[in-house]
């Protein structure tokens, strides 16, 4: 199996997502190793070397991604057996060359606690934390977004990442049997519906993941997901609800199609 690395002088969540984004258009296999934190030029001779092993066990040079501040260390695993790819020095070449601005080159710039959105996505990851699965809905005054739907539809890992990655306040609420039931959105939504984002899954998808948690139960069985995933979606469309089918999606793509929904503002740079 051909090797892909990904090496950094920082987190390496950069020349990671390049890589993964670069390599996921082409239907091969790779064992992926991501090093960070490469920020002395005996770290960077010990991962020359690595990658040199691999090189001459495998018979296959590996891929190797990689963004460096410090030309030295990015020379060093230039030398390296690996096809390199220096894919933000090249990028910030061309910017340079249109802005006429040379870049002043700062490490941990890009990932680290001095981002100015920092603050955002930490609150918002404590905010979704405790308004997560209908806790705290007093607190939907301070929500950027509510999401709601059945039970394992998706809302708390997509609350999560919005948090997380875009500091996006997201609480989320489940939609229950007896909510279902009703007909009607439960009263402490009624205040907030211009916030409200629904999540649906494929009935038969959704009581696979049940299944895992709860098996053998009426929970989990394929009658009653079909049941609850007709009618909050008959639900949605009674109150205008937007929603999203969240089967097919990760949760990075359901968090980027909300987003681009609803015009939330992302703090992300």
């Amino acid at each position: 199996m051909r090797t892909a690395f990904y090496i950094s002088d920082g987190t390496a969540i950069t020349s990671e997502v390049f890589g993964h984004a670069t390599l996921s258009m082409f239907p091969v296999e790779f064992n992926h190793q991501t090093i960070p934190f490469v920020e002395t030029t005996k770290k960077a001779n010990e991962i020359r070397k690595l990658i040199d092993t691999v090189a001459e066990t495998s018979g296959e040079k590996p891929l190797v991604f990689f963004t460096f501040v410090n030309p030295e260390l990015s020379d060093i695993i230039l030398s390296s057996q690996g096809v390199c790819y220096d894919f933000l020095s090249y990028a910030s070449e061309i910017v340079k060359r249109e802005l006429k601005v040379k870049p002043v080159p700062k490490m941990h710039r890009t990932h680290s606690i001095h981002e100015s959105t920092y603050d955002f996505r930490i609150d918002a990851v404590n905010y979704a934390l405790a308004n997560d699965d209908g806790a705290n809905i007093k607190d939907y005054d301070e929500a950027d977004i509510i999401l709601v739907g059945v039970s394992r539809s998706g809302k708390t890992p997509t609350s999560l990442y919005l948090a997380l990655q875009y500091g996006i306040k997201a609480a989320n609420y489940p939609m229950t049997e007896d909510d279902l039931e009703s007909g009607r959105l439960p009263k402490c939504l009624d205040n907030h519906k211009r916030k409200l984002f629904g999540l649906t899954i494929d009935p038969e998808r959704l009581a696979a993941i049940r299944q895992e948690r709860m098996a053998n139960s009426k929970y989990a069985s394929l009658r009653q997901c079909r049941i609850e995933v007709r009618e909050v979606e008959m639900l949605f469309k009674k109150n205008k609800t937007p929603y999203l089918n969240s089967t097919r999606y990760s949760v990075e793509e359901i968090s980027a199609k909300i987003i681009a929904d609803t015009g939330l503002k992302r703090h992300k740079y």
